[in-house]
C-alpha cells in the first residue's frame, strides 16, 4: 500500500507529524519511500530559499527507505527521514562543525545520538547547517517563513528542515539556546533533554557543564517519540501520557524570569494569552533572589569551557575563525581555572535550589526568546531566555502557538523538573492544547504552505 488510509490526516505527507507518520508506518498503510520521497520533493521545491542543508544523499536514503519496506519494522523511529546538525559526527555525510576549518572532514563513526535513531529505523537524508562551530557567527540558512529573517541557531538548518516540511524530525545541540531559539523563530516544537540524559559522544565539545543533544518536531509527540530514543526511555513516547486527562491537574508556576523587561510586544502577548489558556492551572513564580544571577554565571562558564574546547582550532586556524568567536575565546581566556571552579560550585549550588522550584510546581511556563525572529539573517538572535534553564540543565521544550505582528512564529518554554523529561512531555502535550485552543487558526504548527506564502511574509 503507497499511500494513507482514512485513519491518518489528509495532508501532504511531507507535513504529517512524526509520530503520525511513524504509527502509518509500523501498520504498513504508508511506505518509507513515498514518505522519503515527498521530503525530496519539499526540498527540490524549497531548499534554494531556505538554505537547510549543508549535504544530502537521497539516493542513499532512497535505498534504505526501499530496505524498510521490505523488512521488518526496526524500531519507534522506522522510515522517518530526519536530519542531522553538522555538528554530529556521521560515518556517511562530511561533518565540518559549521566551520571552514573542517571543510571535507569525514569521521570515521557516527555520533551516538545519530547511531541510535538509525538503529531505531530513522532515514537519515542529510546534514543540517551549523552556525560557525554552534557559536553565534550565523550559518546561511534562513527563516523558511521569511527568508530575510534569521532562522536562529545554532541549530539553524536542523530547525528550518522541520518547519518548512523538508524533514520529520530533526537533531539538534542546546549551549545556550541553540534548540529553543530557533525552534521558536521557525515555529516548530523543539526539545532540550535534562543535561546529560543524551550521550554526546561524537558531538563538537563546546562546555561539558552545559552542552545537551536534542532536537526538533512539529508537536510534543514528534519529540516524545525522539527523546525515547535518544534517551532510551521509552516512557517519553508511552502513548496512554498523551490522552486527553493524562496530565491530570497540573501546577503550572508562571515564571517570567528577572529578565523579563527586554521582552518584546510579541512575547508579552503570547504570555497574555497564556495565562488565559491556562487559567486555574497557573499561578505567578518567582525565582528567589539567590537565583537571580543565573545568565551571568552561564555566560562565564560557557566561554571559560568554550575557550578551552576549542584552543586547537584558536591555536592553529585563527585566521579562519569569526571575529565575533574569537572575542569570545579571548574573553573565556581570561576567566582564571580558579574562578571556573568557584562557578561550578556555584552551577552545582543552583542547581540544588532549582529543586526548590518544583516543590510547589509540576512544571514551570517561561519566555524562550525575546520576540520573534530578528530581520537579517547576519544575527541568530538572543539566548537571554534560555541561559539560565540550560545552566541548570532541566529539560526544556519550545511550544509555538501564537504569530507575531509580523506574521512570524512566537511561543513560550515549558521547563521540568532534571529527570522527569517524560514528565515534562506529557504535561507539555496538554498545555500545547490549552494554548493552541486559544487561536484556532494556528492548530498545528504547520509548515510553510507555499513558496508564494513565504514571499508574502518576506515582504512585510
Amino acid at each position: 500500500m503507497n499511500s494513507l488510509t482514512a485513519r491518518t490526516p489528509p495532508v501532504a505527507l511531507n507535513q504529517l507529524e512524526a509520530w503520525q507518520a511513524a504509527e502509518a508506518l509500523a501498520r504498513r498503510d504508508l511506505l518509507a519511500v513515498d514518505l522519503l520521497r515527498a521530503c525530496l520533493d519539499r526540498i527540490q521545491a524549497r531548499e534554494p530559499q531556505v538554505q537547510a542543508f549543508v549535504s544530502l544523499n537521497a539516493d542513499a536514503a532512497l535505498r534504505l527507505a526501499r530496505e524498510l519496506d521490505a523488512g521488518p519494522v526496526r524500531g519507534l523511529l522506522h522510515g522517518l527521514p530526519f536530519g542531522v546538525k553538522d555538528l554530529l559526527d556521521t560515518e556517511d555525510f562530511p561533518t565540518a562543525y559549521g566551520s571552514p576549518i573542517y571543510a571535507g572532514h569525514q569521521p570515521l563513526a557516527d555520533a551516538a545520538a545519530v547511531a541510535l535513531c538509525r538503529d531505531a529505523g530513522a532515514v537519515m537524508l542529510g546534514k543540517t547547517v551549523s552556525t560557525e562551530l554552534a557559536n553565534m557567527s550565523p550559518g546561511i540558512t534562513r527563516n523558511p517563513h521569511a527568508t530575510g529573517h534569521t532562522p536562529g541557531g545554532s541549530s539553524s538548518g536542523s530547525a528550518a528542515a522541520v518547519a518548512d516540511g523538508m524533514l520529520a524530525l530533526a537533531l539538534g545541540t542546546q549551549t545556550a539556546g541553540s534548540l529553543i531559539r530557533p525552534a521558536a523563530y521557525c515555529g516548530v516544537v523543539g526539545f532540550k533533554p535534562s543535561h546529560n540524559r543524551v550521550s554526546k559522544a561524537g558531538v563538537k565539545s563546546l562546555s561539558e557543564t552545559l552542552d545537551t543533544v536534542g532536537g526538533f518536531g512539529r508537536s510534543v509527540r514528534d519529540v516524545a517519540l525522539l527523546g525515547a530514543v535518544l534517551t532510551g526511555d521509552e516512557r517519553l513516547a508511552d502513548p496512554r501520557h498523551f490522552d486527553a486527562a493524562a496530565a491530570g491537574p497540573l501546577r503550572i508556576g508562571l515564571c517570567q524570569t528577572p529578565d523579563w523587561s527586554l521582552a518584546d510586544t510579541d512575547t508579552r502577548r503570547a504570555w497574555d494569552r497564556a495565562e488565559k489558556a491556562l487559567a486555574g492551572s497557573g499561578k505567578a513564580l518567582q525565582l528567589p533572589p539567590e537565583m537571580t544571577g543565573l545568565v551571568a554565571l552561564q555566560k562565564a562558564v560557557q566561554a571559560f569551557e568554550t575557550a578551552r574546547s576549542l584552543r586547537p582550532e584558536w591555536r592553529r586556524h585563527a585566521a579562519q575563525l569569526s571575529a565575533p568567536l574569537l572575542a569570545l575565546l579571548e574573553d573565556g581566556m581570561r576567566i582564571s581555572g580558579a574562578t571556573h571552579a568557584q562557578n561550578l560550585q556555584a552551577v552545582a549550588r543552583q542547581r540544588q535550589l532549582a529543586e526548590g522550584l518544583f516543590q510547589d510546581h509540576d512544571v514551570l511556563l517561561a519566555p524562550s526568546t525575546v520576540g520573534a525572529a530578528p530581520a537579517g539573517i547576519d544575527f541568530t538572535g538572543d539566548p537571554l531566555f534560555c541561559r539560565g534553564w540550560t545552566l541548570l540543565g532541566l529539560p526544556c521544550i519550545h511550544l509555538p502557538f501564537a504569530q507575531g505582528q509580523t506574521g512570524l512564529p512566537v511561543g513560550l518554554q515549558l521547563v521540568g523538573r532534571f529527570g522527569d523529561d517524560h514528565r515534562l512531555l506529557a504535561a507539555a502535550h496538554w498545555v500545547h492544547q490549552q494554548l493552541l485552543g486559544q487561536n484556532p487558526a494556528l492548530a498545528t504548527a504547520a509548515p510553510v504552505a507555499t513558496a508564494a506564502t513565504a514571499a508574502a511574509l518576506a515582504e512585510r
